[in-house]
């Protein structure tokens, strides 16, 4: 796997900015981002809350996983000497004496040449030390007839077998999904500390846009910006906002940032930024503000980006271009880095890996090129899925982006390509 970072600096110098005039490379805007995102506090919070969380610290065990020697099997707890030679012609059969089902608090106690009907899950009785699965009996409730030997230690679950007590359970820095929260709660963990999911907010806003389910005038577009990039945060496991559609008005987008920042650890927003002009709204309703910078970046699509923090004590604020196949690359190469960075996790780029092209691309002198494109692993292939960067079309059919780097202009089929999967 090759980092993203290695192609799309290739012509950068110290400063970050490339050799295509005054514009910033994707590594040093990306670098500029990770540095003005800080990690939320951790704060102690019940398992029940901490779904998408990132743990702030170690978690060890308190207890052996499991607690006790248990039956990982439904069958006959016994003593494995004495059904040592049974077999389905000769089998051998051995007095029940006892049942005891998963919770039973009642300890039990196991004497030579006799058997414990046993549950899944339920506590081993003293002397036992095999179960024989219920497949290998006839079920017998006061005999039980045995039709093969087991080893001692078969289908027994011993105590501490998985976790002993100081064990790490989970690092800090991973990720709660369901398969840690559920190490954790099986393990008794009830409270942990950790950051929580970060709240993103998506603005959007422009005269030209239309809500969904209304009617467009001459002139509009129906707005897809702000639906997409939400979908894009959920999938970075962030608690989503998206703020009702603003005008290209900058008093009305000033409160509507004012107000956003609020509540949230980190704001999106798509469009008003390319020119400067009053109509490029969020570029205007921002223009003085010393915290955050407006700059071309070496990419293409996306060339218009801006980020910096907003309100106290400040909430991180990227933006985004309002081309949606713009405002999407723009949101991987960005905008991840920027949310696992708020949750404290390694603030690294998008990785990549090498496939074939299967048909040559063209890319803009001096840009990192990013092509929507379709990635074949089990061949190694890569497609172009349109003719243009900003056919939304196109992204719609692609589950990766060629990367095509700053000093290249196009590469011929047949050669090796870095791609960004999606």
């Amino acid at each position: 796997m090759t980092a993203v970072p290695d192609l799309m600096s290739a012509t950068a110098g110290r400063s970050g900015v490339t050799a295509a005039g005054d514009m910033t490379s994707v590594a040093a805007h990306r670098a500029g981002i990770i540095a003005t995102v800080a990690a939320l506090p951790p704060r102690r919070m019940r398992l029940e809350e901490a779904d998408g969380a990132v743990l702030a610290e170690d978690v060890t065990a308190r207890w052996p996983l499991p607690m006790f020697d248990n039956s990982a099997m439904d069958g006959y707890a016994v003593l494995s000497s004495d059904v040592a030679s049974a077999t389905p012609a000769a089998p051998v059969t051995l007095p029940v004496k006892a049942e005891v089902t998963a919770g039973d608090p009642r300890s039990r106690r196991l004497t030579a040449g006799t058997c414990v009907k046993i549950t899944t899950g339920a506590a081993l009785p003293a002397g036992a030390d095999a179960v024989v699965r219920a497949e290998w009996t006839d079920g017998g409730l006061d005999r039980a007839i045995i039709t093969r030997p087991v080893r001692p230690g078969e289908s027994i679950r011993q105590a501490g077998g998985e976790v002993l007590p100081g064990d790490l359970l989970l690092a800090a820095g991973t990720a709660l999904d369901a398969p840690q929260i559920a190490l954790l709660a099986a393990a008794g963990q009830h409270v942990v500390l950790a950051r929580p999911r970060p709240r993103l907010t998506v603005l959007s806003a422009g005269n030209e846009l239309a809500g969904l389910g209304g009617s467009v005038h001459p002139g509009q577009v129906w707005e897809s910006n702000s639906l997409m990039l939400a979908a894009a945060a959920r999938g970075l496991g962030c608690t989503v906002r998206r703020y009702p559609l603003a005008r290209d008005d900058k008093r009305q987008v000033r409160a509507a940032l004012r107000a956003a920042a609020l509540d949230s650890d980190l704001l999106v927003t798509s469009g008003g930024i390319s020119m400067g002009g009053e109509h490029d709204v969020f570029k205007a309703a921002l223009r003085g503000l010393d915290t955050v910078t407006f700059r071309r970046v070496a990419m293409q699509p996306g060339t218009p980006q801006g980020f910096g923090t907003i309100g106290e004590p400040g909430v991180p604020i990227l933006l985004l271009p309002g081309n949606p196949v713009s405002a999407f690359v723009s949101f991987c190469l960005f905008a991840g880095p920027a949310v696992r960075a708020l949750q404290g996790r390694p603030r690294e780029a998008p990785r990549t890996t090498a496939a074939v092209l299967t048909a040559p691309v063209r890319s803009s002198a001096g840009k990192a090129t990013f092509i929507s494109a379709v990635l074949n692993p089990a061949a190694g292939t890569v497609t172009p899925a349109g003719e243009s960067t900003h056919h939304l079309s196109a992204l719609a059919r692609a589950n990766a982006l060629i990367v095509v780097p700053p000093a290249v202009t196009g590469m011929a089929q047949g050669e090796l390509a870095e791609v960004m999967r999606l």
